[in-house]
């Protein structure tokens, strides 16, 4: 479970003046403009572009690359993934996961290409890189579009490379509990000028001048007051992924001996953000199931997240797909029933985290 990361009032006041100052509050203003500018250099990436939300950026990443027919993606995920595919009309085709790192199967997802498939929509679960090589080797084999839900991966590197760099598109989420937020907000990172300029005519109803409309567009435009918490937090960002760090590696210290319990390892070559930190319950070793502990945790008013379950393939829009039959999904539904995401966010006293280790380990 994460908090959001929110500027003082003294640091936001000045701020508003400049956007009442300036009269303008939507419509890309200076201050969202300004804000491109520094998350591209910040997150070295060629090209950003800032939505409303990061829901209505996937929906505008699709239209861009006009996908159409099947596109191969994950079950365990937040559902925003898969509904962004059902509101452009493509059909979601699910594959199951790496027991380990959480993401697609690169295997699988090569088992569910068929003539209909035109893309992949991998997720980078909690900040975990995807098998981005073997992802983009499969896409130039089979002439596959890629589009990367990155919106656990703000700032995540491999390699010495941002993560955002891969495939056709990456999706981020600026929403209150990620890594960086603006309360509401999120972005694609596109490679191109010419790309960029075409989704940001999608994200202004399809708008090239005042006169004129050349693309079926959609209002997804971030406005000046979430932009200026932007420019705030992105002041802040590297002390609060240290402080993520130093959290995460306690955890892992006070965890380290509990039977039955592992957390998600991590690779050696990549800088993470620790967006999240899930643990996985053994349920035979442990002595209890997840969801004992959670309730357990519950009543000590230690408030985790099941995150993510239920599947998005058992949820009722997409259960009757032939790609959600449990059996297609082996690691996804065992990994949904043992996972428990605890609490972790900058203000987080190292005190607490010890209370609520010493909770899980009796």
């Amino acid at each position: 479970m994460t908090r959001p990361s929110l500027p003082g009032l003294e640091e936001v006041l000045p701020y508003l003046e400049r956007i009442w100052t300036s009269r303008t509050v939507t419509n890309n203003g200076p201050l969202v403009i300004e804000l491109e500018r520094q998350l591209a250099e910040y997150l070295e990436v060629p090209y950003i572009s800032l939505f409303n939300n990061g829901t209505i950026a996937l929906v505008a990443a699709l239209q861009a690359l006009d996908v159409q027919g099947e596109v191969i993606t994950t079950p365990y995920s937040f559902v925003a993934s898969t509904h962004a595919l059902w509101w452009h009309r493509a059909e979601p085709v699910f594959v199951d996961i790496d027991p380990f790192t959480n993401n697609l199967d690169p295997q699988k997802i090569q088992d569910a290409i068929t003539s209909r498939t035109t893309a992949i929509l991998p997720v980078h679960v909690y900040g975990q890189p995807c098998d981005v090589y073997q992802i983009e080797q499969l896409s130039k084999t089979y002439d596959l579009k890629i589009i990367y839900d990155a919106a656990h991966a703000f700032g995540v590197k491999q390699r010495g490379t941002s993560i955002l760099t891969h495939g056709d598109l990456s999706i981020l989420s600026f929403h209150a509990t990620k890594v960086f937020n603006t309360i509401e907000g999120g972005a694609i990172v596109s490679s191109s000028k010419e790309l960029k300029e075409k989704i940001d005519r999608l994200r202004n109803f399809g708008f090239v001048d005042e006169t004129t409309v050349v693309l079926p567009g959609i209002n997804g435009k971030m406005n000046e007051i979430q932009a200026s918490i932007g420019l705030l937090n992105l002041k802040s960002i590297d002390e609060e992924i240290q402080r993520r760090k130093e959290i995460y590696q306690l955890y892992q210290t006070l965890l380290q001996g509990v039977v039955g319990l592992r957390i998600m390892p991590l690779m050696e070559d990549v800088e993470y953000n620790y967006s999240y930190l899930p643990i996985f319950i053994e349920e035979d070793e442990f002595g209890a199931s997840r969801d004992d502990l959670y309730y357990r945790l519950k009543n000590y008013e230690i408030y985790c997240r099941r995150y993510f379950y239920p599947l998005i393939s058992t949820f009722a829009p997409y259960s009757s797909l032939p790609s959600s039959k449990r059996g297609n999904l082996k690691n996804a539904y065992k990994v949904a029933q043992q996972v428990i995401c605890l609490p972790i966010y900058p203000e987080l006293s190292n005190q607490m985290i010890e209370y609520i280790c010493k909770c899980i380990s009796e």
